[in-house]
């Protein structure tokens, strides 16, 4: 067998450098796995037509195939213990989130209710709940999907580059942070920048219901598919559902209008995507001066 030479082999820095680029900044267990310990090969079983029993005569495999029966003094195989996993949080905590959310009767409370939450997962391999930012009494709410890597590490959505060109689309249009409130669909950032998984987002949801509601803001615009999909329960793309004003009724019955955009880390990667979020966001600068005559 031939090994690769120590020039053919990939530098640390430039691996622990690519791991970095795609969001990988921190490891999920403190101590290391051993892969290869886990991989034991399991015991084959002798072939009865090699080695047939003497309780089994010929006609009788068809008849009683012999499905869970043990075989008197044969050894007992040891089982390994497989290793602890991950608990995935159940209906039983999404119905906690729920009654947690309907309980919270000021933006305050549902902060507390948030951070004290423990039934989803990403809360755990976080460093910070991010719950919102900006002026609570805004007429303009933005909905994020989740935190991404520097919003975890600051506790505020929407800090990072992606952050930053929204600032200057808000400020394109004549608003800023103090004019608008900014949450996300999940406090918490997923491992890696994953995307969540279904599950994950159906937990959180409740309260990114319940702090629409008690902001009440007058227009709501979702940045990105995923904020749009979960909130206005549809199945369509970003792309066909930009420009389109939606409507989304909150659980006391009131319809706020809502605008879904294009997510800003995805006009950082294409930029030539800009024209049309911006299109959009003159949608949702008129629409708000007609609400306020």
């Amino acid at each position: 067998m031939t090994f690769p030479s120590t020039r053919d082999r990939p530098d640390l820095r430039e691996l622990l450098a690519f791991y970095a680029d795609a969001g990988v900044d921190e490891p999920l267990s403190e101590e290391p796995i051993d892969r290869f310990a886990e991989a034991i090969p399991k015991k084959q079983e002798p072939s009865r037509a090699a080695h047939p029993t003497a309780a089994e005569s010929p006609g009788t495999s068809e008849q009683n195939p012999g499905y869970g029966r043990v075989e008197r003094n044969a050894p007992t195989a040891s089982v390994r213990p497989s290793p602890a996993s991950a608990t995935v949080p159940d209906e039983a905590q999404a119905g906690l989130a729920r009654e947690l959310a309907s309980k919270a009767a000021t933006l305050e409370e549902l902060r507390e209710a948030v951070a004290s939450f423990d039934g989803c997962n990403l809360k755990f391999t976080a460093k910070n709940t991010v719950f919102a930012d900006g002026n609570p009494q805004a007429r303009l709410m933005l909905i994020g999907e989740a935190p991404g890597r520097d919003e975890d590490i600051e506790g505020r959505p929407f800090v990072g580059r992606s952050g930053q060109l929204l600032d200057k689309i808000l400020t394109a249009i004549g608003l800023d942070r103090t004019s608008v409130y900014i949450a996300n669909v999940i406090p918490w950032r997923p491992p890696g920048n994953r995307t969540p998984t279904p599950h994950e987002t159906q937990i959180c949801r409740p309260f990114i219901e319940r702090q629409i509601e008690l902001v009440n803001p007058q227009v709501l615009v979702h940045l990105g598919g995923a904020s749009a999909k979960t909130l206005l329960d549809t199945s369509e793309g970003i792309l066909r559902l930009r420009g389109n004003w939606r409507s989304y009724t909150t659980a006391s019955g009131t319809v706020i209008p809502a605008m879904p955009t294009l997510h800003p880390a995805y006009l950082l990667r294409t930029p030539n995507h800009k024209k049309l979020a911006w299109r959009d966001f003159l949608e949702v600068k008129m629409k708000l001066h007609s609400l306020a005559g």
